[in-house]
């Protein structure tokens, strides 16, 4: 009945590879005059998702996890990955070939430090590697007593016989009713903000925010519509969009070039040199630009401001057309997954269910509506002692039946045209225990604080996180992760900069999109996470406020487990929340269901017993 896509990357080298991969490598380095060489798990905008072409730690080592770095020298390989990848990357790579250095025991550039010989000539690709991280490893090499090489094209890709080629998914046009603001005003309002901070160009590296400030989208990478692009903006002149030309149709490219000269990214490092001329100061995203940026902007005479890209503040705060798009998605994908619910309710007590079919089913339930692009990320579906892994990926060798007496995590998303949704909900299969009770009640006691809290306007997602986190730390517990990330409009289901987390540092602004996702997580027993996306409004009048106030508005639509409330952990505020919030649920998601749907709904969402 249901169906599922999981992305895989075909040509992962199997153990059985990593050897052959790393002789050619090794082989190719030795060609250069190399005794080294860094490759990391990124491409050259540091997505978070990249094209198959841009995965060559997978291709190199087997690893297919999202975050990792290789490092390779003439006698030995590491790959350092963190926590959440620990056991995937023992299993995935050719220990032989390479150790497998946990994150969290040292960092690449310590491990560099360690075990690189004085005088080794070691490369990277300016293209894949950030200022910030440039400078880390400079410190590194200096440490070793060896020289740091940029290299002129990347060794990897040159012994990469079958290497896929670059993609060109087509652009789309982004409909002003959904971006609510044009693209020239857009652009204005960066060019306000570059003479504001006496800056005479931007370069904007990350492609999101390409997407954003030309009103795109595309399909270049899986799980966000982006099409793989750059931009230079100065604060006098016509911008540039560089843009490989056969993903633009004639009338995207008529429209775009009312805004902009349409390049190819082949011109770009010389449209960089033009900018820099005569000691103009470029700003670059800290976080997103290649070195190479860097390096050519001072040799052609000009000054490197490296910073937050203003764009990323514009985005993140929604404007009215936004957030009414996000409103739509979310009441769509709330008939959906109350489907699921039911659907999940109704067959997982009967056994024979497992992971694997929980994420068909949602994804087909939401395949159903008609409106689905794509998943915003790969679905999290742990049962039992998976629900503790916090970033678990079910494939076929973990697969896991869902058991009764088992809480069941499903973290999952949807990207639609209007709106990203992004939803966590935990279920009980059978009775819970009395331990599975207080551990879910105290997740949503502050999950629930989050939705009521009332906060000046310059207040930080630091500010907000312990919030969240109080009812579990009067009980000695705690979890291990953020409790929420930005999330942008048909972009990004993890967007910047800011979010809700002990590193928050950005204010909250109104029209941001943030999820609300506190958890508790037991290592072998059961995992808990509840999650909702939240607009910041601005909050009711309040008596006697001497500045502004703030608030969230919930988006997301799907109930909560009230099964496994613990009823007498509740205040009576926040049980009054938790039914008006299912009350909600209940009135906007029921009349979008089928009848069988909606009696399920109605229990579902029934008020708590007192």
């Amino acid at each position: 009945m249901f169906e599922a896509r999981f992305q895989t990357f075909a040509d992962a080298a199997a153990p059985s590879l990593g050897t052959q991969r790393l002789a050619l490598l090794r082989a190719e380095l030795e060609r250069r005059g190399l005794d080294g060489f860094i490759v990391p798990r990124a491409d050259a905008h540091q997505n978070e998702y990249v094209a198959p072409c841009d995965e060559r730690l997978a291709w190199l080592t087997g690893f297919t996890g999202s975050a990792g770095v290789a490092l390779v020298l003439r006698e030995e390989a590491a790959i350092v990955v963190d926590g959440r990848y620990t056991l995937q990357a023992a299993d995935q790579v050719d220990t032989q070939s390479f150790e497998v250095v946990p994150l969290a025991e040292t960092s690449p550039e310590r491990w560099l430090e360690k075990h690189l010989p004085a005088g080794a000539r070691f490369g990277y690709d300016p293209w894949l590697v950030t200022v910030a991280g440039l400078d880390k490893l400079e410190r590194a090499a200096a440490a070793a007593e060896a020289v740091l090489v940029a290299v002129d094209g990347n060794p990897v890709d040159a012994v990469w016989a079958d290497r896929p080629s670059a993609p060109t998914a087509p652009v789309e046009l982004r409909d002003l009713a959904l971006a609510g603001e044009s693209t020239e005003d857009k652009l204005a309002r960066i060019r306000t903000a570059l003479a504001e901070e006496k800056l005479d160009a931007l370069v904007i590296s990350d492609p999101h925010a390409v997407a954003w400030s030309f009103n795109i989208r595309g399909g270049d990478v899986a799980f966000t519509p982006l099409p793989l692009s750059w931009a230079i903006v100065p604060r006098e002149g016509r911008a540039s969009l560089f843009i490989d030309g056969r993903k633009l149709s004639n009338t995207a490219r008529h429209e775009l070039a009312h805004h902009a000269e349409i390049i190819e990214p082949v011109f770009l490092d010389r449209a960089i040199d033009k900018a820099a001329t005569g000691g103009a100061v470029i700003r670059l995203d800290q976080a997103t630009a290649p070195a190479l940026f860097a390096a050519r902007i001072e040799a052609a005479g000009g000054r490197v401001s490296t910073g937050p890209s203003p764009v990323a503040l514009m985005q993140a705060a929604k404007n009215a057309a936004e957030l009414a798009g996000m409103r739509a998605a979310h009441l769509r994908d709330g008939a959906a997954l109350a489907r699921f619910l039911a659907w999940f309710d109704a067959e997982a007590p009967k056994g024979g269910l497992t992971e694997i079919d929980a994420v068909a089913a949602l994804e087909t339930f939401r395949r159903e509506t008609g409106a689905l692009k794509d998943v915003s990320f790969p679905t999290i579906a742990g049962a039992g002692a998976n629900g503790a892994i916090v970033h678990y990926r079910v494939t076929e060798a973990t697969n896991r039946p869902i058991r009764a007496g088992e809480l069941f995590l499903i973290d999952s998303g949807a990207q639609y045209e209007d709106g990203t949704t992004d939803v966590t909900r935990t279920i009980i299969v059978g009775e819970p225990s009395a331990e599975m009770r207080d551990r879910f009640t105290r997740v949503l006691k502050g999950h629930i604080a989050i939705a009521r809290a009332v906060f000046p306007a310059g207040t930080s997602g630091a500010q907000l996180d312990p919030f969240a986190r109080q009812f579990l730390w009067a009980a000695g517990v705690d979890f291990d992760h953020g409790t929420g990330h930005g999330v942008g409009a048909y972009l990004s289901v993890h967007e910047g900069p800011a979010r809700i987390s002990k590193l928050g540092t950005v204010a909250l602004a109104r029209g941001m999109v943030l999820s609300n996702e506190p958890g508790y997580y037991k290592t072998g027993a059961f995992g808990i996470r509840l999650e909702n996306l939240e607009i910041v409004v601005e909050a009711p009048t309040v008596e006697g406020a001497e500045k502004p106030l703030l608030a969230f508005e919930t988006l997301t639509l799907a109930p909560f487990d009230r099964r496994v409330v613990e009823r007498a952990l509740l205040t009576p505020e926040e049980a009054a929340w938790l039914d008006a919030y299912h009350a909600r649920v209940r009135a906007e998601v029921g009349p979008l269901v089928d009848g069988p749907t909606r009696a399920w709904l109605e229990a579902a969402t029934a008020p708590l017993a007192d």
